[in-house]
């Protein structure tokens, strides 16, 4: 599990769900749902790196409430961009990162000992949320950025996260938010609104995707609500914003056209020949009118984080 900014969606994940376009985690072309993290990585990183600004500034907000934590907990890590961003925003914490994948808890290893943060870092391996019954201790901050959505059962394992809060302790979770967008509604070709019709196809992928879960469980996503169902208090939200205006700087182009080209894989099938048509001039570099050259081009999202404490 990984973060996923975040489905094909790239942002509700790192994991990406929001539903977003680009989002980490992408179907391949038989609507397939489950998902190869290990493969991901690169693009996890990408846009993770790209969302830092969204994600220092959420970072910053939840500093300003818990102060001073011993351990912050990111459950469902990825390749630990965020949980090196933990470690550089409360420089007095332990962070552990948490996923069920090696390959990529290895990237966040690597990651942190390259920034400084090895002597305070570490990883765990195990699928979320029993694998932090072997914690050593309770954390003062857990965090888990789209990664809840990957877990059948979403009220449980709020449940188990908010048991391994110290008294005190924040859960803090990123989910929902607003569709990514990269492009204006008029392109100057093909029909308006391309962006709607991918919003609408990865929807019901991501529903998919939640039905094909072990042990789901539907679930209103009242996510106040299922906090304080899991014993927690003092609940808040509040969304945070990536705005990078066009023209856009290269790897943010990088990531559109990464993010384009995992949906034009995933849904292609079930585009219609105009919209096939537009997408495939979109990720054409000589093409004029593509994301790799077209002035126009930006990266517009916004994502919630939802935060509650343990009883002290």
């Amino acid at each position: 599990m990984a973060h996923h900014p975040h489905t094909p969606h790239a942002d509700q994940d790192p994991h990406g769900h929001g539903h977003s376009h680009g989002h980490p985690h992408g179907p391949g072309h038989d609507h397939r749902t489950d998902i190869d993290w290990a493969a991901m990585a690169q693009h996890l990183e990408a846009q993770a790196e790209l969302f830092t600004p969204l994600y220092e500034r959420a970072l910053s907000w939840l500093g300003r409430e818990v102060t001073e934590p011993g351990l912050i907990v990111d459950a469902g890590s990825g390749p630990g961009v965020v949980s090196c961003l933990f470690a550089e925003t409360f420089p007095g914490a332990r962070v552990l990162a948490v996923d069920g994948s090696e390959p990529l808890l290895q990237r966040a290893g690597e990651r942190a000992a390259r920034l400084g943060y090895a002597d305070r870092f570490g990883t765990l391996e195990g699928e979320l949320p029993d694998v932090l019954g072997e914690l050593d201790y309770p954390a003062d901050l857990l965090w888990a950025g789209r990664s809840l959505h990957h877990l059948g059962d979403q009220r449980a394992a709020l449940a188990a996260f908010a048991q391994r809060l110290s008294p005190g302790g924040t859960l803090a979770i990123m989910e929902g938010g607003l569709p990514t967008r990269f492009l204006p509604r008029d392109l100057g070709f093909g029909r308006p609104g391309l962006e709607a019709r991918l919003d609408a196809l990865e929807a019901e992928w991501f529903a998919r995707m939640r039905a094909d879960l072990p042990g789901t469980v539907a679930e209103t996503e009242d996510w106040a609500a299922l906090l304080g169902a899991a014993g927690l208090r003092h609940s808040r939200s509040r969304s945070f914003l990536l705005d990078l205006p066009a023209p856009a700087p290269d790897r943010a182009r990088a990531y559109v056209a990464a993010s384009l080209s995992r949906l034009r894989e995933a849904f292609g099938e079930d585009l219609d020949a105009d919209d096939r048509a537009t997408v495939d001039r979109l990720l054409d570099p000589d093409d004029a009118a593509s994301v790799h050259r077209r002035p126009d081009v930006f990266v517009l999202a916004a994502h919630t984080v939802h935060t509650a404490v343990r009883a002290v």
